[in-house]
């Protein structure tokens, strides 16, 4: 999980040096995908089927900007402008074993609100980190995350949470990012080679989402934009490790 958490590492890495005004999703996938390729391993999200009647999901990586929350599709036809902002969500497969993480970025020069939206979220992120280590409950680390979103005035959406992962995408238990009376009923005790994706979406407005048409794309009910940040992190004897991390020397 370690080697396909760092080739999900280094394609984000270098997918967020690409994203300038001016480059399209489309163009971003297609370096996804050959990143993949030359990596040995499989995409995890392409091919992805959705609900009846709808296509599997076509790309590589899911790019959703502004109000998109999660689950945009990359097409040639999506062009990054300044003031944008791009979460960029990506997993692979590699010798059975998956990896999966998402950063939120700015395009150019952002709005001061954008830049507190995406600052709080990789901190609600961050705080799980910090505190995930054997024996915690998972309802303890989403009241810190939910608190530390709330706090700055914005919400924690609840229709999408975190997932245990390993030769699947998705496996149990699922990890909210927020405190509900079903996790309180049924809380997780983090234990020893645990390891979960913990991916924190949060909007500026409300916490409500809607899909689009195309089936996939989940969009803020107001209209107001979202980010979103996720590692695949492993519990270990002591604390945590996170498996995604970008360990490349610049």
């Amino acid at each position: 999980m370690r080697q396909a958490g760092a080739v999900v590492a280094r394609v984000l890495s270098r997918l967020t040096e690409m994203a300038k005004p001016g480059v399209s999703t489309g163009e971003l996938d297609r370096l996804a995908s050959r990143m993949t390729a030359e990596a040995g391993a499989e995409p995890l999200f392409k091919g992805v089927r959705g609900p009846r009647g709808v296509r599997p999901f076509p790309g590589v990586i899911c790019a959703s900007i502004n109000q998109e929350v999660v689950h945009g599709i990359p097409s040639d036809h999506r062009v990054l402008k300044e003031g944008d902002i791009l979460s960029l969500d990506f997993g692979v497969r590699l010798n059975g074993y998956c990896g999966d993480a998402a950063v939120t970025l700015g395009i150019g020069r952002i709005g001061p609100l954008q830049q507190r939206l995406i600052d709080v979220t990789e901190e609600a992120l961050n705080l799980a980190i910090k505190h995930m280590r054997p024996q915690v409950r998972w309802s303890q680390i989403a009241d810190m995350m939910q608190r530390h979103v709330e706090q700055a005035g914005f919400s924690v959406v609840r229709q999408f949470v975190g997932h245990g992962i390993g030769t699947k995408m998705h496996e149990d238990p699922k990890v909210p990012n927020f405190v509900s009376k079903d996790l309180l009923e049924d809380d997780i005790v983090l234990t020893e080679g645990m390891v979960l994706a913990v991916e924190p979406m949060v909007n500026a407005g409300t916490h409500e989402v809607t899909t689009l048409s195309n089936g996939w794309t989940v969009v803020t009910s107001d209209g107001q934009c979202s980010a979103h940040f996720e590692h695949t992190i492993a519990v270990t004897a002591s604390s945590c490790e996170v498996l995604t991390l970008d360990r490349c020397p610049r």
